[in-house]
Formats: structure tokens, sequence, C-alpha cells
């Protein structure tokens, strides 16, 4: 599905007046790059036991001058975003094709990094308990299926993976999913509350190494390498802050290389004195299962692909019309240092 996607050529976008500006400003003049951020401090929401690439860049002294202030933790990316649109945070994250059906809502908001991906190191998968009479993708039918979030980023795997088997329209019908927070899904699954859960990087690897659940497929055996969950701010918040929007996507985007290219042990090291410094009662174990940056793009850039496998998605189960969304409307690279085209300037 995501290899038949059509295949848009990135940085091809007809970007409105207002992203002129803005582009303007980043890319062919200085002030941008030269003027202090314009807000020091930005709200945001956690996850439990995991460490943000925002909270890592802060800890690496990327974000710098700018501090992150933690307002709570989150189980799900389409309430993240929504809280930023509300203003309730400055910045959220989420599946990407959370975000098209934000965009589609008429939401005025502007991806601006990828966070969460896949590689063959760090990857999602289907489980089901060790012994289960489920083998495969038919084996799901009339049974109920655990993922953080319904109609996000999970069930768009689990419904790929079905596709892929052959299942029609009218046998997805017929599975039940159910949403609990990642950090209890593996629970679930062990007192058979659940008959198959998803899970993300290192959440999963933990269910391996804990044993007793045997994995179906992984988005990795799937797709490949791709990102699959962006970073956005409003378009207001971007037009009155673009010196702190630079500073956030710099700083984000540094700490994704410095985990992709630092040893292992020193990053999982780092992550986990961090979870230990904010005290939020969280099980800093999971740090322990950490193996890859799991991003596609270099720094986190965005593909237009990592929006038009979802929009397509959308379009034939008839959530959107054709041509009602395009991927200029969602995101931008401009603020990413490991654009070419800002890099060269």
């Amino acid at each position: 599905m995501r290899y038949t996607a059509r295949r848009l050529r990135q940085g091809v976008a007809h970007w409105s007046y207002f992203w002129g500006m803005v582009g303007s400003l980043v890319l062919f003049g200085t002030p941008a790059f030269a003027q202090a951020p314009e807000k020091l401090e930005l709200r945001y929401q956690g996850w439990a036991s995991k460490v943000l690439y925002p909270e890592l860049a802060e800890d690496l002294g990327y974000l710098a001058p700018i501090k992150l202030k933690w307002v709570g933790n989150t189980i799900s990316g389409p309430q993240d975003i929504q809280a930023a649109v509300t203003g309730d945070v400055d910045f959220g994250g989420a599946f990407n094709g959370s975000i098209v059906k934000l965009v589609a809502a008429h939401a005025p908001v502007k991806a601006v990094i990828s966070y969460v991906g896949t590689d063959k190191q760090t990857n999602g998968g289907l489980f089901v308990l060790q012994g289960s009479p489920i083998h495969g993708a038919r084996d799901l039918l009339g049974k109920k299926v655990g993922v953080n979030t319904p109609g996000a980023y999970e069930q768009y795997l689990v419904t790929a993976y079905l596709e892929k088997a052959g299942l029609s329209k009218d046998d997805l019908q017929k599975i039940t999913f159910v949403a609990a927070p990642p950090v209890n899904l593996a629970q679930l699954l062990k007192q058979k509350q659940l008959d198959a859960i998803f899970l993300e990087d290192i959440i999963k690897d933990k269910l391996v190494a804990d044993g007793g659940a045997t994995l179906l497929t992984t988005d990795y055996q799937l797709f490949g390498s791709f990102g699959y969950a962006s970073y956005l701010f409003t378009d207001r918040f971007i037009a009155q802050n673009p010196n702190t929007v630079r500073k956030f996507v710099d700083g984000t985007a540094r700490a994704i290389e410095w985990a992709r290219n630092t040893p292992h042990d020193e990053v999982v090291a780092r992550l986990k004195k961090i979870v230990a410094q904010r005290h939020r009662n969280e099980d800093a174990s999971i740090v322990n299962y950490w193996k890859s940056a799991g991003v596609g793009g270099k720094g986190g850039l965005i593909n237009a692909d990592d929006f038009t496998t979802y929009i397509d998605w959308y379009v034939s189960n008839g959530v959107l019309k054709a041509g009602q969304v395009k991927p200029e409307d969602i995101y931008s690279n401009q603020f990413n240092p490991f654009n070419q085209s800002v890099a060269a300037h």
C-alpha cells in the first residue's frame, strides 16, 4: 500500500503567501537565523517511560536558551495535536494520518519534523499470546485487537496486514479494535482480555524480552523504513515565533542525529539519566530496550510519501474525498537544518 501510493516530488509545493513569507525569512534572509527565539518556554505533553527527541535535545543543550515545560503525559497522538490547536500546549505530535485528518478539518497547523519511524532495528509489531490459535491474518476475524488509538497508526498497520493477506472490507468489519495505553496493552494480552495487540518500538521490544508472546508481523516487514509521526505547530504560533520554531526543529533534528551516530550504550545511559531526573514515577527499565533512532529521514526530514500513504488510505475508505488534502498543505521542511535548501543559505 505504501509503495503503490502516488509519488509526489518533495519540495514542488505551491506554498501559500503566508508560507512564502516565512520561507523567505528562513531561506533567503538572515533574520530567522540571527535573531533570538521569541518564546523561551515551550509547553508540551510527554509519554510515560519514553524520552522524546525534544527532551533529549534539551538535555544535550541543543534547545538553549529555550526550555521545555512538561504539563503532563498523553497516551494519544490525536489528543496531543488537538491540545496544540486549542493552545493548551505549544507543540504536539501524532501519527501522520491523524495530522491529515486535522488539516482536512481545516485546522491551521503545519508539521515541521518527523520524530517517530521504523527501521530494521526499531519497529512496531502485532502480537498474540504464545500458544494462541491465531497464526495469521484470517485468524483475527471476530477477535479483539488492542491499539493505543482507534483510527490511528496502529490500526492502519493492522489493516494493511489484513489487506495484504487478502481480507475484504467486509472481513475487516468483523475485527474489534480496542484502545488502551501502550504500557497496559501487554498486560491486557496476558490477561486474555485482548486477542492481539500492536506495540511500537521499545515497548514492543520489552514484551519480546519478557517472553510469552508471538510476533505475527512488524511495520518494517510490511513497508520498510519510513517516518510515521510528526511534530506540528499552529500557523499562528509559527508566524509569531518563527525563530523559536527554527530553534526547536534545529535542536530536535540534531538530537535525532546524535542518537543515530552515538554508540548504543551511551545513548541508553543518557536516556536513563533523563528518565531518572524527571521524577515522573515511570518504568525506567523500558529505556534499556532502545535500539536505534527509528526515524525515516535524516534529522527528521519529512517525505511527501509520509503523508500521501494515509491520504490515499482515507480516500480509499471514504474518510476523505480525492484532492481534499494535499501534502504541501500539511508539512514543511523549511526549518530543518538537514534540508539542503536551508543548509545552502
